[in-house]
């Protein structure tokens, strides 16, 4: 989650940046300019930071470092370690190499998130009343389970005698362990927010440099989930290049989550641990090894654009997801904005063919019929959740001569039943689709049976090949048998 305060954008616009302030990003309107010095780097398309044109690419670290790693599991946990002889010093050298939990986060996240519905509008009534709506719309039945607090929860200080984050009593008079406990009682999972920064993006305390206190007292709350993002990093934790041998899960952005991982490992209590770190320092080539999922880029919004531009660069990562490790294109927009229905079955079906976490992010008191339908389609969750095939469907050539697209619009995946086809339809008016059996990894020449997973009944026997019409920024998803 990004948020800039008024005051940083007028202050921005104002004078210079501040040495290692914000100077740029994607929804930046504040200044550009940096000291004399400093030079204005990208972190990220969402975040640009004012560093000394001359500094060490990562602070701490020396030396070539192999990105190839050893892995053993430990109870519950993985610890890694490097295979090379390479020497790390400063913070790449004590930083732990533990892993997140392996009892939880085997399969993507189904749950809701408090942010897009309510921003900082939050209280226990909201959170209480999305729980209660979980049990009495029937989706904890299909699957969903975590009800996640985002930012905004807490006090603007820390208690002075423990150090320890405090709730807001306004917001949550019964705290967060009077909700986590309310939660639970339904059978669900809780979740909570932090930063891996000095604070958050709304400015609350950040968990950096306390995250062994912090993961305590979450743990102490009944905690399952913490989303732990990415704002107001110090100089001194941010990368201003590529870290020594490439290597980025020795950067200093992956210390500062590794730093929680371990934390989280020490309290014993399973936390399944998401990475909002958006889409910076390769996460995709390290996360599984810090976290269970991973932020691929900035915000969502309710836009067609959004859902093809997350879709467009998650497709060049795939081989990053598979059980424990999950690509997050953020959270869902069903029920926001002026998506169309064919707009919303797009959102639903792509992350759940990519097995993205799927976290809700709407008052879910407002969803009509047609919306519930989507969410919980049975077959659907069923290829997301599959307990055999932790990997996503992937892009296919549907013909000989068919031509590519950006982003892909075919794909194929594998579950436990069998061979599964998805269709997007990028273009703005509605059009036939056709596909070669024989051109479907995994199926092979003849006659087969067609299922239609939105409706759910059989489509008909065909062979060679099958058109479907789709319509306009719709998805079709297809279950494929032998005849």
């Amino acid at each position: 989650m990004l948020l800039f305060s008024t005051s940083l954008i007028l202050a921005g616009l104002a004078a210079a940046q501040s040495e290692w302030g914000q100077c740029g990003g994607i929804g930046w309107t504040g200044g550009t300019t940096c000291p004399s010095g400093w030079t204005c780097v990208a972190q990220n398309p969402y975040y640009s930071q004012c560093l000394q044109s001359t500094g060490s690419s990562s602070i701490g670290t020396t030396g070539t470092v192999s990105s190839t790693a050893s892995t053993s599991v430990v109870g519950t946990t993985t610890t890694s370690s490097p295979t090379s002889t390479a020497t790390l010093t400063g913070i790449a050298a004590s930083a732990p190499t533990i892993g997140p939990s392996k009892a939880v986060g085997k399969l993507p996240a189904l749950g809701w998130n408090a942010w897009n519905a309510y921003g900082c509008n939050i209280n226990e009534d909201k959170i209480l009343a999305a729980a209660n709506q979980f049990i009495s719309l029937g989706l904890a039945d299909v699957g969903y389970e975590y009800i996640n607090i985002d930012d905004c929860w807490s006090e603007m200080q820390r208690d002075p005698s423990t150090g320890r984050i405090v709730p807001d009593p306004s917001k949550f008079p019964n705290g967060i362990s009077g909700v986590a406990d309310q939660v639970h009682a339904l059978g669900l999972k809780f979740g909570i927010y932090s930063d891996a920064g000095t604070a958050t993006c709304a400015g609350f305390p950040g968990s950096l440099g306390n995250e062994l206190l912090d993961a305590t007292t979450f743990a102490e709350w009944g905690v399952d989930y913490l989303k732990y993002d990415n704002c107001n990093v110090p100089g001194n934790w941010s990368d201003s290049g590529t870290p020594p041998g490439g290597d980025w899960y020795n950067s200093n952005s992956a210390i500062r989550y590794r730093q929680m991982t371990a934390a989280l490992n020490e309290t014993g209590r399973p936390f399944q641990f998401n990475l909002c770190i958006w889409g910076a320092a390769n996460v995709w080539d390290w996360g599984a090894r810090v976290g269970h999922s991973w932020r691929m880029s900035g915000d969502s919004s309710a836009s067609w654009g959004y859902i093809t531009n997350i879709l467009t660069t998650n497709v060049q990562h795939l081989s990053s997801i598979d059980f424990y490790s999950h690509n997050d294109m953020d959270m869902m927009e069903i029920g926001n904005g002026d998506l169309t229905i064919q707009e919303q079955r797009t959102h639903f079906a792509v992350w759940s063919f990519l097995k993205s976490p799927i976290l809700l992010g709407t008052d879910l008191s407002q969803l009509n019929s047609t919306q519930l339908s989507i969410i919980k389609n049975a077959e659907l969750i069923a290829f997301h959740q599959d307990p055999n095939v932790g990997g996503p469907a992937s892009p296919f050539t549907p013909t000989p001569s068919a031509s590519s697209t950006s982003p892909p619009e075919f794909y194929a995946g594998q579950s436990s039943k069998g061979i599964h086809v998805f269709i997007v339809n990028t273009g703005s008016a509605t059009a036939s689709k056709t596909f070669n059996f024989a051109n479907v990894p995994g199926l092979g020449t003849g006659s087969f049976l067609v299922h239609d997973m939105w409706a759910g009944t059989d489509v008909g026997k065909f062979t060679d090949s099958y058109t479907i019409s789709v319509e306009a920024h719709d998805t079709a998803a297809l279950f494929i048998s032998p005849a």
